[in-house]
């Protein structure tokens, strides 16, 4: 049972006093003196003994579960709102909401998700999202708990990609390069994007004060996503990465000629927004678009560049774990996680090779 309201103390009675909402009416009602419950734990519980405490309502339909689950238990990464709202909204909502939970059975969800023109890999994060309510009703006591049903609706093709990742040979990216060489900005951007395989919310998310000059390391915290600042995807996103000798010449450079260069500048901070942003995804996005059609290397999206890292190190002979480690993904499990943030020469050596493959060839400065 849950409280829905809470316990005060009058001074000036020298009393305890429940407040609480229903029918949208304020209540109060007097549990006792200090002398006779001297902590407010104490008080809590005599309101608990006299049934003053509301139970918590029960859930009619879909759309009033999807209402709670939004404000107790959704995620707080804005990236991750964002995506779950948009498939409550514009999905799950307008087919279930006005329906009882219990019509979200196996059957009926696989058939309407078959008939939904969307790719398998949308009609999957659908279902998980229908997943998560059925976890959070059973959470919650309005449902029993037991297996969950979404488990057993199967999406077909869900694991095959629709679309083949696209990495870069070394002269693509190269020719990609010479379309910059009067900005050293994106240049860097590039460079870096191919040298730890970082996602663009991660580029655009990095400041000055993320380069360790001494130590040779890049620390990776933050991501922006429609110029706000979040956490990084998953725990292991934050890493810190080493910086190869030719990567952090690059990152001299662009400090020196930047305009925003103090420690809490972004990197990669927009003039448009006077330093305040870092660039848009969008700008980035057309950008690139433009560029790669003048280099004639076909399109490519600022997520080639982590499928480029990933061949790249395969290239260079990395081994499996260090792969698992300089791509900042979670598996590979308990061998290589053990070791927290350590960099370690293997690490430092791939990174290395890597770095040079993107630098070579004239990334010189104009």
């Amino acid at each position: 049972m849950k409280h829905f309201g809470s316990v005060t103390f009058n001074k000036q009675y020298g009393t305890w006093t429940y407040l609480w909402w229903a029918d949208g009416k304020r209540h109060s009602k007097t549990i006792g003196t200090v002398a006779d419950f001297p902590t407010k734990e104490a008080a809590w519980w005599a309101a608990e003994k006299r049934r003053v405490v509301q139970p918590e309502p029960s859930i009619g339909n879909v759309a009033q579960l999807v209402a709670h689950y939004r404000e107790e238990k959704m995620p707080k990464r804005h990236t991750t709102q964002r995506g779950y709202d948009a498939w409550l909204d514009n999905h799950i909502l307008p087919k279930w909401g006005k329906s009882p939970l219990s019509a979200l059975q196996p059957r009926p969800v696989e058939l309407w998700l078959a008939g939904l023109t969307l790719s398998p890999k949308s009609k999957t994060h659908i279902r998980g999202v229908l997943s998560l309510l059925w976890d959070y009703a059973m959470w919650r006591g309005d449902a029993e708990i037991k297996r969950n049903p979404m488990e057993l609706v199967k999406i077909k093709e869900a694991s095959v990609r629709l679309r083949k990742p696209r990495s870069l040979s070394v002269e693509q990216f190269h020719a990609l390069l010479r379309q910059f060489e009067k900005d050293v900005c994106f240049r860097t951007l590039l460079l870096l994007a191919v040298s730890f395989g970082l996602r663009i919310s991660e580029l655009l998310g990095l400041k000055w004060c993320d380069v360790d000059w001494l130590n040779k390391t890049l620390r990776i915290e933050r991501g922006v996503v429609k110029q706000i600042v979040d956490d990084v995807k998953t725990t292991h996103s934050a890493r810190t990465m080493v910086i190869a000798d030719e990567v952090l010449e690059v990152l001299k450079t662009w400090k020196q000629e930047s305009q925003f260069s103090a420690p809490d500048d972004w990197m990669f901070a927009s003039p448009a927004k006077i330093g305040r942003q870092p660039l848009s995804y969008t700008f980035v996005w057309e950008t690139l678009d433009e560029a790669s059609r003048a280099a004639e290397i076909g399109h490519i999206s600022s997520h080639t560049f982590r499928h480029t890292y990933r061949t790249w190190l395969d290239s260079v002979g990395a081994p499996v774990g260090v792969q698992q480690r300089l791509m900042r993904h979670a598996d590979i499990r308990t061998t290589m996680n053990i070791y927290g943030d350590a960099v370690t020469d293997d690490m430092r050596l791939a990174s290395g090779k890597v770095a040079r493959m993107a630098v070579k060839a004239g990334f010189t400065n104009p």
